[in-house]
Protein backbone atom coordinates (compact mmCIF):
# COMPACT_ATOMS: atom_id res chain seq x y z
CA UNK A 1 0.00 0.00 0.00
CA UNK A 2 1.33 3.25 -0.83
CA UNK A 3 2.55 5.74 1.82
CA UNK A 4 -0.15 8.38 1.19
CA UNK A 5 -3.16 5.31 1.28
CA UNK A 6 -1.55 4.31 4.73
CA UNK A 7 -1.48 8.05 6.10
CA UNK A 8 -5.21 8.42 5.10
CA UNK A 9 -6.63 5.25 6.35
CA UNK A 10 -5.35 6.08 9.82
CA UNK A 11 -6.36 9.29 9.63
CA UNK A 12 -10.00 8.24 8.27
CA UNK A 13 -10.03 6.01 11.49
CA UNK A 14 -8.77 8.32 13.89
CA UNK A 15 -11.66 10.98 12.54
CA UNK A 16 -14.51 8.16 12.52
CA UNK A 17 -13.90 7.16 16.19
CA UNK A 18 -14.04 10.60 17.10
CA UNK A 19 -17.08 11.55 15.28
CA UNK A 20 -18.83 8.56 17.05
CA UNK A 21 -17.30 9.57 20.23
CA UNK A 22 -18.57 13.16 19.94
CA UNK A 23 -22.08 11.59 19.32
CA UNK A 24 -21.60 13.95 15.38
CA UNK A 25 -23.49 12.32 12.42
CA UNK A 26 -21.80 12.58 8.84
CA UNK A 27 -24.61 15.25 8.20
CA UNK A 28 -24.49 17.72 11.25
CA UNK A 29 -20.51 17.80 11.35
CA UNK A 30 -20.82 21.11 9.66
CA UNK A 31 -22.78 22.01 12.60
CA UNK A 32 -20.32 20.92 15.35
CA UNK A 33 -19.97 23.20 18.47
CA UNK A 34 -16.67 24.51 19.98
CA UNK A 35 -15.63 21.57 21.83
CA UNK A 36 -16.46 20.26 19.21
CA UNK A 37 -14.78 21.72 16.51
CA UNK A 38 -11.75 21.44 19.24
CA UNK A 39 -11.48 17.70 18.66
CA UNK A 40 -11.76 18.24 14.86
CA UNK A 41 -8.53 20.56 14.62
CA UNK A 42 -6.60 18.19 16.75
CA UNK A 43 -6.49 16.06 13.65
CA UNK A 44 -4.42 18.23 12.52
CA UNK A 45 -2.09 16.92 15.49
CA UNK A 46 -2.63 13.56 14.31
CA UNK A 47 -1.38 14.05 10.98
CA UNK A 48 1.66 15.55 11.58
CA UNK A 49 2.65 12.83 14.13
CA UNK A 50 1.38 10.49 11.65
CA UNK A 51 3.90 12.29 9.19
CA UNK A 52 7.00 11.83 11.28
CA UNK A 53 6.33 7.70 12.04
CA UNK A 54 5.87 7.80 8.33
CA UNK A 55 8.89 9.30 7.31
CA UNK A 56 11.32 8.94 10.03
CA UNK A 57 10.77 5.64 12.20
CA UNK A 58 13.73 3.03 12.17
CA UNK A 59 11.03 1.17 10.18
CA UNK A 60 8.05 0.95 8.05
CA UNK A 61 5.64 0.83 10.05
CA UNK A 62 3.02 -1.46 10.04
CA UNK A 63 0.31 0.91 9.42
CA UNK A 64 -2.64 -1.40 10.57
CA UNK A 65 -1.27 -2.21 13.81
CA UNK A 66 -0.17 1.37 14.28
CA UNK A 67 -4.12 2.08 13.39
CA UNK A 68 -5.30 -0.70 15.79
CA UNK A 69 -3.39 0.62 19.11
CA UNK A 70 -3.80 4.45 18.11
CA UNK A 71 -7.84 3.20 18.66
CA UNK A 72 -7.37 1.33 21.45
CA UNK A 73 -5.32 3.86 23.22
CA UNK A 74 -8.22 6.81 22.76
CA UNK A 75 -11.07 4.64 24.26
CA UNK A 76 -9.02 3.40 27.28
CA UNK A 77 -8.00 6.88 27.72
CA UNK A 78 -11.55 7.23 29.19
CA UNK A 79 -12.11 4.45 31.70
CA UNK A 80 -11.04 0.75 31.78
CA UNK A 81 -14.55 -0.28 30.73
CA UNK A 82 -14.44 1.38 27.36
CA UNK A 83 -12.83 -0.55 24.32
CA UNK A 84 -11.92 -0.50 20.79
CA UNK A 85 -12.88 -3.61 18.73
CA UNK A 86 -11.17 -4.62 15.06
CA UNK A 87 -13.30 -6.23 13.37
CA UNK A 88 -11.65 -9.54 14.33
CA UNK A 89 -12.22 -9.12 17.34
CA UNK A 90 -15.84 -7.94 17.16
CA UNK A 91 -16.60 -10.93 15.22
CA UNK A 92 -15.30 -13.20 17.56
CA UNK A 93 -17.64 -11.25 20.52
CA UNK A 94 -20.77 -11.63 18.78
CA UNK A 95 -19.81 -15.33 18.28
CA UNK A 96 -19.26 -15.78 22.43
CA UNK A 97 -22.32 -13.81 22.93
CA UNK A 98 -23.85 -16.15 20.93
CA UNK A 99 -23.19 -19.20 22.71
CA UNK A 100 -24.86 -21.16 25.27
CA UNK A 101 -24.86 -19.16 28.89
CA UNK A 102 -23.20 -21.80 30.56
CA UNK A 103 -19.55 -20.97 29.01
CA UNK A 104 -16.55 -22.40 31.20
CA UNK A 105 -14.73 -19.68 33.04
CA UNK A 106 -12.25 -19.38 35.76
CA UNK A 107 -13.91 -17.35 38.70
CA UNK A 108 -12.21 -14.06 37.89
CA UNK A 109 -13.77 -10.77 38.08
CA UNK A 110 -11.43 -8.33 35.94
CA UNK A 111 -10.54 -5.04 34.64
CA UNK A 112 -7.95 -2.97 33.67
CA UNK A 113 -5.31 -0.92 35.65
CA UNK A 114 -2.28 0.92 34.67
CA UNK A 115 -3.05 -0.55 30.80
CA UNK A 116 -2.81 -4.30 32.22
CA UNK A 117 -5.80 -7.19 33.23
CA UNK A 118 -6.33 -6.75 36.80
CA UNK A 119 -7.70 -9.12 39.06
CA UNK A 120 -10.89 -7.41 40.86
CA UNK A 121 -12.21 -10.09 42.50
CA UNK A 122 -11.77 -14.17 42.35
CA UNK A 123 -15.11 -16.53 43.20
CA UNK A 124 -14.37 -18.75 46.36
CA UNK A 125 -13.70 -22.24 45.16
CA UNK A 126 -13.36 -21.20 41.21
CA UNK A 127 -10.02 -22.49 39.20
CA UNK A 128 -8.65 -19.02 40.07
CA UNK A 129 -9.11 -19.85 43.53
CA UNK A 130 -7.32 -22.98 43.45
CA UNK A 131 -4.20 -21.42 41.97
CA UNK A 132 -4.15 -18.62 44.70
CA UNK A 133 -5.02 -15.77 42.44
CA UNK A 134 -6.30 -12.53 44.54
CA UNK A 135 -7.62 -9.15 44.56
CA UNK A 136 -4.44 -6.89 42.60
CA UNK A 137 -2.71 -9.53 40.98
CA UNK A 138 -2.23 -8.37 37.81
CA UNK A 139 -2.54 -10.68 34.59
CA UNK A 140 0.71 -9.38 32.40
CA UNK A 141 0.11 -12.14 29.75
CA UNK A 142 -3.03 -14.51 28.54
CA UNK A 143 -2.27 -17.67 26.96
CA UNK A 144 1.43 -15.34 25.64
CA UNK A 145 -0.51 -12.63 24.95
CA UNK A 146 0.36 -9.19 26.41
CA UNK A 147 -3.27 -8.10 28.16
CA UNK A 148 -1.91 -4.16 27.32
CA UNK A 149 -2.57 -5.61 23.56
CA UNK A 150 -6.10 -6.38 24.47
CA UNK A 151 -9.17 -4.25 25.15
CA UNK A 152 -10.95 -5.58 28.63
CA UNK A 153 -13.75 -7.74 26.49
CA UNK A 154 -11.34 -9.36 24.81
CA UNK A 155 -9.37 -10.19 27.86
CA UNK A 156 -13.05 -11.34 29.51
CA UNK A 157 -13.33 -13.57 26.57
CA UNK A 158 -10.25 -15.34 26.26
CA UNK A 159 -10.60 -16.59 30.07
CA UNK A 160 -13.76 -17.96 28.77
CA UNK A 161 -13.87 -21.68 27.20
CA UNK A 162 -15.11 -25.16 26.71
CA UNK A 163 -15.28 -27.18 29.76
CA UNK A 164 -12.07 -28.30 30.35
CA UNK A 165 -9.95 -26.64 28.20
CA UNK A 166 -6.57 -24.70 30.07
CA UNK A 167 -5.89 -21.43 30.00
CA UNK A 168 -2.53 -19.82 31.01
CA UNK A 169 -1.71 -16.58 32.69
CA UNK A 170 1.66 -14.89 33.53
CA UNK A 171 0.70 -13.01 37.31
CA UNK A 172 2.60 -9.67 38.46
CA UNK A 173 2.19 -9.78 42.12
CA UNK A 174 3.85 -6.92 44.52
CA UNK A 175 7.17 -7.29 45.37
CA UNK A 176 7.80 -10.24 43.10
CA UNK A 177 10.87 -9.41 40.53
CA UNK A 178 9.46 -12.45 38.20
CA UNK A 179 6.46 -13.18 37.26
CA UNK A 180 4.09 -16.24 38.19
CA UNK A 181 3.28 -18.58 35.57
CA UNK A 182 0.37 -20.38 36.22
CA UNK A 183 -2.57 -22.74 34.39
CA UNK A 184 -5.99 -23.29 35.14
CA UNK A 185 -8.68 -25.13 33.58
CA UNK A 186 -11.91 -23.71 32.79
CA UNK A 187 -14.93 -24.79 34.13
CA UNK A 188 -18.80 -23.94 34.96
CA UNK A 189 -18.09 -22.27 38.05
CA UNK A 190 -21.07 -21.96 40.48
CA UNK A 191 -21.15 -19.25 43.01
CA UNK A 192 -22.03 -20.27 46.29
CA UNK A 193 -25.49 -19.66 47.93
CA UNK A 194 -25.59 -16.86 50.46
CA UNK A 195 -22.94 -17.57 53.56
CA UNK A 196 -25.49 -16.49 57.09
CA UNK A 197 -23.78 -17.11 60.57
CA UNK A 198 -25.02 -16.03 63.42
CA UNK A 199 -22.28 -14.77 65.88
CA UNK A 200 -22.23 -13.36 69.84
CA UNK A 201 -25.03 -15.79 71.29
CA UNK A 202 -26.82 -15.27 67.97
CA UNK A 203 -27.57 -11.22 68.42
CA UNK A 204 -25.48 -10.45 65.15
CA UNK A 205 -26.43 -11.96 61.61
CA UNK A 206 -23.65 -11.81 59.34
CA UNK A 207 -24.65 -12.76 55.56
CA UNK A 208 -22.39 -13.32 52.76
CA UNK A 209 -23.19 -12.84 49.34
CA UNK A 210 -20.56 -13.32 46.66
CA UNK A 211 -22.34 -12.00 43.87
CA UNK A 212 -25.64 -9.37 43.31
CA UNK A 213 -27.68 -11.33 41.09
CA UNK A 214 -31.36 -11.81 41.10
CA UNK A 215 -30.81 -15.29 43.45
CA UNK A 216 -28.58 -14.12 45.83
CA UNK A 217 -30.35 -10.79 46.59
CA UNK A 218 -33.80 -12.64 46.80
CA UNK A 219 -31.74 -15.64 49.51
CA UNK A 220 -30.70 -12.11 51.42
CA UNK A 221 -34.61 -10.82 51.30
CA UNK A 222 -34.83 -14.27 52.62
CA UNK A 223 -33.00 -14.68 55.24
CA UNK A 224 -33.73 -11.18 57.00
CA UNK A 225 -37.39 -12.00 56.70
CA UNK A 226 -36.53 -15.22 58.19
CA UNK A 227 -34.39 -13.47 61.35
CA UNK A 228 -37.28 -10.70 61.71
CA UNK A 229 -39.54 -13.21 62.34
CA UNK A 230 -37.08 -14.11 65.45
CA UNK A 231 -36.53 -10.77 66.49
CA UNK A 232 -34.12 -8.04 65.58
CA UNK A 233 -30.37 -8.48 65.16
CA UNK A 234 -27.74 -6.91 64.48
CA UNK A 235 -26.72 -6.82 60.54
CA UNK A 236 -23.07 -7.47 59.58
CA UNK A 237 -23.30 -7.48 55.48
CA UNK A 238 -20.71 -8.87 54.02
CA UNK A 239 -19.82 -7.13 50.47
CA UNK A 240 -15.89 -7.68 50.31
CA UNK A 241 -15.15 -8.99 46.60
CA UNK A 242 -18.30 -8.50 45.61
CA UNK A 243 -18.27 -7.11 42.33
CA UNK A 244 -20.16 -9.11 39.84
CA UNK A 245 -23.95 -8.87 39.18
CA UNK A 246 -26.67 -6.30 38.35
CA UNK A 247 -26.95 -2.60 39.04
CA UNK A 248 -30.78 -2.80 39.34
CA UNK A 249 -30.95 -6.21 42.17
CA UNK A 250 -27.67 -3.69 44.16
CA UNK A 251 -30.66 -1.06 44.14
CA UNK A 252 -32.53 -3.30 45.61
CA UNK A 253 -30.80 -5.17 48.26
CA UNK A 254 -30.21 -1.41 49.58
CA UNK A 255 -33.61 -0.71 49.93
CA UNK A 256 -34.54 -4.08 51.85
CA UNK A 257 -32.10 -1.53 54.40
CA UNK A 258 -33.74 1.75 53.52
CA UNK A 259 -37.02 3.41 54.00
CA UNK A 260 -36.38 6.97 52.49
CA UNK A 261 -33.54 8.92 50.79
CA UNK A 262 -31.65 8.37 47.60
CA UNK A 263 -29.98 5.51 47.27
CA UNK A 264 -27.66 6.19 43.70
CA UNK A 265 -27.76 8.37 41.03
CA UNK A 266 -27.51 7.21 36.53
CA UNK A 267 -26.03 10.35 34.08
CA UNK A 268 -24.18 11.24 31.09
CA UNK A 269 -23.61 13.20 28.37
CA UNK A 270 -26.40 11.62 26.31
CA UNK A 271 -28.32 9.47 29.24
CA UNK A 272 -30.67 11.86 31.41
CA UNK A 273 -29.96 12.08 35.11
CA UNK A 274 -32.34 9.30 36.88
CA UNK A 275 -32.27 9.53 40.71
CA UNK A 276 -33.22 5.80 42.42
CA UNK A 277 -34.61 6.18 45.73
CA UNK A 278 -35.80 4.33 48.52
CA UNK A 279 -39.41 2.78 48.37
CA UNK A 280 -40.53 2.11 52.07
CA UNK A 281 -43.02 -0.75 51.43
CA UNK A 282 -39.59 -2.47 50.02
CA UNK A 283 -37.56 -2.24 53.58
CA UNK A 284 -37.31 -4.90 55.45
CA UNK A 285 -35.28 -3.87 58.32
CA UNK A 286 -34.11 -0.17 58.66
CA UNK A 287 -33.53 -0.04 61.35
CA UNK A 288 -31.45 -2.97 62.94
CA UNK A 289 -27.59 -2.14 63.54
CA UNK A 290 -25.08 -2.31 61.01
CA UNK A 291 -21.86 -2.67 59.42
CA UNK A 292 -20.95 -3.74 55.71
CA UNK A 293 -17.65 -5.54 55.11
CA UNK A 294 -15.72 -3.65 51.93
CA UNK A 295 -12.72 -4.13 50.29
CA UNK A 296 -10.59 -3.91 47.58
CA UNK A 297 -12.56 -6.68 45.38
CA UNK A 298 -15.75 -4.74 46.14
CA UNK A 299 -16.74 -2.90 42.78
CA UNK A 300 -19.71 -2.09 41.11
CA UNK A 301 -22.90 -3.82 42.30
CA UNK A 302 -21.42 -3.83 45.67
CA UNK A 303 -19.89 -0.38 46.06
CA UNK A 304 -23.75 0.89 44.81
CA UNK A 305 -24.66 -1.03 47.81
CA UNK A 306 -21.95 0.27 50.22
CA UNK A 307 -22.16 4.14 48.95
CA UNK A 308 -25.83 4.17 49.64
CA UNK A 309 -25.45 2.71 53.17
CA UNK A 310 -22.76 5.01 54.47
CA UNK A 311 -24.10 8.37 52.44
CA UNK A 312 -27.55 7.60 54.00
CA UNK A 313 -26.00 7.07 57.48
CA UNK A 314 -27.69 3.53 57.39
CA UNK A 315 -24.11 1.45 58.11
CA UNK A 316 -20.96 2.07 58.98
CA UNK A 317 -17.93 0.84 56.63
CA UNK A 318 -14.98 -1.21 57.75
CA UNK A 319 -12.34 -2.60 55.57
CA UNK A 320 -10.97 -1.31 52.51
CA UNK A 321 -10.94 1.67 49.88
CA UNK A 322 -13.01 0.01 46.83
CA UNK A 323 -12.11 -0.77 43.54
CA UNK A 324 -13.80 2.05 41.60
CA UNK A 325 -16.37 0.87 39.10
CA UNK A 326 -19.77 1.77 37.84
CA UNK A 327 -20.27 2.85 34.37
CA UNK A 328 -23.10 1.39 32.03
CA UNK A 329 -21.98 0.86 28.50
CA UNK A 330 -23.64 0.90 24.85
CA UNK A 331 -21.76 -0.64 22.05
CA UNK A 332 -21.41 1.19 18.48
CA UNK A 333 -20.87 -0.43 15.46
CA UNK A 334 -18.60 0.74 12.76
CA UNK A 335 -18.81 0.47 9.49
CA UNK A 336 -15.53 -1.30 8.69
CA UNK A 337 -16.95 -4.15 10.84
CA UNK A 338 -15.18 -3.01 14.19
CA UNK A 339 -17.08 -1.45 16.70
CA UNK A 340 -16.66 0.17 19.99
CA UNK A 341 -17.76 -0.40 23.52
CA UNK A 342 -18.08 2.85 25.17
CA UNK A 343 -19.55 4.02 28.94
CA UNK A 344 -21.93 6.67 28.37
CA UNK A 345 -23.52 6.90 32.05
CA UNK A 346 -22.18 7.18 35.43
CA UNK A 347 -23.12 5.53 38.53
CA UNK A 348 -23.18 7.91 41.43
CA UNK A 349 -23.53 7.82 45.60
CA UNK A 350 -26.34 9.97 47.30
CA UNK A 351 -23.58 12.34 47.70
CA UNK A 352 -22.75 13.09 44.72
CA UNK A 353 -19.57 11.28 44.11
CA UNK A 354 -19.17 8.99 40.79
CA UNK A 355 -18.59 4.99 41.82
CA UNK A 356 -16.16 4.70 38.95
CA UNK A 357 -14.34 8.05 39.63
CA UNK A 358 -13.95 7.91 43.47
CA UNK A 359 -14.97 4.47 44.76
CA UNK A 360 -16.08 4.49 48.67
CA UNK A 361 -13.46 4.95 51.34
CA UNK A 362 -15.26 3.17 54.82
CA UNK A 363 -14.85 5.27 57.68
CA UNK A 364 -12.82 2.37 59.50
CA UNK A 365 -9.86 1.57 57.78
CA UNK A 366 -8.30 -1.65 58.25
CA UNK A 367 -5.98 -4.01 55.65
CA UNK A 368 -6.97 -6.92 54.36
CA UNK A 369 -4.82 -10.43 54.29
CA UNK A 370 -3.37 -9.65 50.49
CA UNK A 371 -1.83 -6.79 52.47
CA UNK A 372 -0.42 -8.38 55.38
CA UNK A 373 1.12 -11.58 52.84
CA UNK A 374 2.77 -8.66 50.76
CA UNK A 375 4.64 -7.15 53.88
CA UNK A 376 5.10 -10.83 54.64
CA UNK A 377 6.82 -11.12 51.10
CA UNK A 378 8.85 -7.88 51.60
CA UNK A 379 10.44 -8.76 54.88
CA UNK A 380 11.61 -11.79 52.95
CA UNK A 381 9.31 -14.79 54.56
CA UNK A 382 8.25 -15.61 51.05
CA UNK A 383 10.57 -17.49 48.31
CA UNK A 384 10.84 -15.72 44.92
CA UNK A 385 10.08 -18.26 42.35
CA UNK A 386 9.03 -17.47 38.89
CA UNK A 387 6.47 -20.82 39.15
CA UNK A 388 5.40 -20.12 43.01
CA UNK A 389 2.30 -19.29 43.76
CA UNK A 390 0.69 -17.38 46.79
CA UNK A 391 0.51 -20.26 50.26
CA UNK A 392 -2.41 -18.89 52.24
CA UNK A 393 -1.50 -19.85 55.77
CA UNK A 394 -3.75 -22.56 56.79
CA UNK A 395 -4.56 -20.36 60.21
CA UNK A 396 -5.43 -16.43 59.22
CA UNK A 397 -7.08 -14.11 61.41
CA UNK A 398 -9.76 -12.31 59.62
CA UNK A 399 -9.06 -8.70 61.49
CA UNK A 400 -11.41 -6.57 58.93
CA UNK A 401 -14.60 -9.47 60.39
CA UNK A 402 -13.00 -9.38 64.05
CA UNK A 403 -13.23 -5.18 63.87
CA UNK A 404 -16.56 -4.98 62.61
CA UNK A 405 -18.03 -7.44 64.85
CA UNK A 406 -16.52 -5.45 67.88
CA UNK A 407 -18.05 -2.33 66.40
CA UNK A 408 -21.51 -3.99 66.53
CA UNK A 409 -21.14 -5.17 69.67
CA UNK A 410 -20.92 -1.96 71.54
CA UNK A 411 -23.72 -0.47 69.29
CA UNK A 412 -27.37 -0.87 71.21
CA UNK A 413 -29.64 -3.18 69.48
Amino acid sequence: MPKISKILLLAVSVVLVLTVFLGVHTSGVSAASEPQDGAYRQINVYSEVLRHIQSDYVTDPNIPAVTNGALRGLLESLDADSSYLTPEDYKAYKADKLKDAGRAQVGLVVSKRFGYATVVSVVPGSPADKVNLTDGDILEAINGVDTRDLSLAMIQLMLNGQPGTEVSVSVVRPRKAVPDKLTMTRTLVAEPPVAETLYENASILYLKPVILDREHVSGVEAKLKAEDKNGSKKILLDLRDVAAGDMGEATRLANFFLKSGTIATLEGQKVDKQVFTADPSKAIDAATPMVVLVNRGTAGPGELVAAALLDDKRADLVGEKTFGEGAQQKLFELPDGAALILSVAKYGSPSGKKLQDDAVTPGVLVAGPADDQAAAEEEGETPDSATATVTKPSVQVDEQLTRALDILKAKTA
